[in-house]
């Protein structure tokens, strides 16, 4: 058996070196940091006006006496988005797989899609939620859903399935041709192709962008709070509307804050993750 190997005292060396450097540089970015942020902080504190927007934005009291009904809403809000997200994933995946057939039999589909997405990404979300959510409940349908998360949520499905199948659609034409004709060699038919080549690498390319999506979901549901929906946004307004104090909007913002900051955190971590192989496998 091979005797282990063992670094030079030049490599060790100069592992030394780069732990001192790296110190030395963790050390540099703490310094900056708190004199920077610190000195910030002191010039918001000292202002003369600083008083006033404490009142009136960071009361701590009555933040904490409207938390539970903000937190009641918020949850309104993360259901609402774990629904609209799995709904938005299974029509885009069918939108984009639609987009990308080349089977001339669903030609009239993919004119449909392509119609679909261009409709969907061109106008307005807000401008949706207003049509679905009072125009359908206009129509006085014997059979048509009269709940405003249900309306809501659905205008925010439809819209955001338009983006999402375009970031699906990309990550599969992202696929080398010869991907599909090595399957094909092999003997798997057209769509053991797609799921298992095809869709495998393509969605794995584009889970950062989808995260980003994600993140975006999680925000933009809150627009349903025009419908009148009780959500986080609406509870912070009622509880505002009361007092006029803002903090409400303040600890809304923070129970998002909470939940989207580790999705971007961990949607940068993946980006560096997938760059770095790419570079490694010379595809970047």
């Amino acid at each position: 058996m091979a005797a282990s190997w063992t670094p030079s005292s030049v490599e060790l060396a100069r592992r030394g070196v780069r732990r001192v450097q790296d110190r030395r540089r963790a050390l540099v970015a703490v310094v900056s940091s708190v004199v920077v942020l610190g000195a910030l902080a002191t010039v918001v504190v000292t202002s003369t006006g600083w008083p006033v927007v404490k009142e009136t934005f960071f009361d701590v009291s009555y933040g904490i006496e409207v938390l539970p009904q903000i937190w009641d809403g918020f949850l309104l809000n993360l259901r609402l988005a774990a629904i609209a997200a799995v709904s938005i994933a299974v029509l885009a995946l069918v939108i984009a797989l639609v987009r990308t057939s080349t089977a001339p039999a669903l030609a009239p589909f993919r004119l449909l899609a392509t119609a679909y997405v261009d409709v969907f990404r061109g106008i307005p979300l807000l401008l949706v939620i207003l049509l679905i959510g009072f125009g359908v409940p206009a129509l006085q349908l014997t059979d048509s859903p009269v709940s405003v998360e249900v309306l809501g949520t659905t205008a925010v499905v439809l819209t955001y399935s338009a983006y999402v199948a375009e970031v699906i659609r990309s990550g599969v034409l992202s696929v080398h041709p010869s991907q599909r004709a090595a399957a094909r060699a092999l003997g798997l038919t057209q769509v053991q192709t797609l799921r298992f080549v095809v869709l495998p690498q393509a969605l794995r390319r584009v889970v950062p962008p989808l995260l980003n999506d994600l993140v975006a979901l999680l925000k933009d549901i809150g627009l349903i709070s025009i419908l009148g929906a009780p959500d986080a946004i609406r509870e912070a307004q009622i509880a505002t509307s009361l007092t006029f104090n803002y903090t409400p909007y303040v600890v809304a913002s923070i129970l998002f804050l909470l939940v989207t900051i580790p999705l971007t955190r961990l949607t940068d971590r993946l980006l560096e993750r997938s760059i770095a192989r790419q570079n490694a496998q010379g595809t970047a």
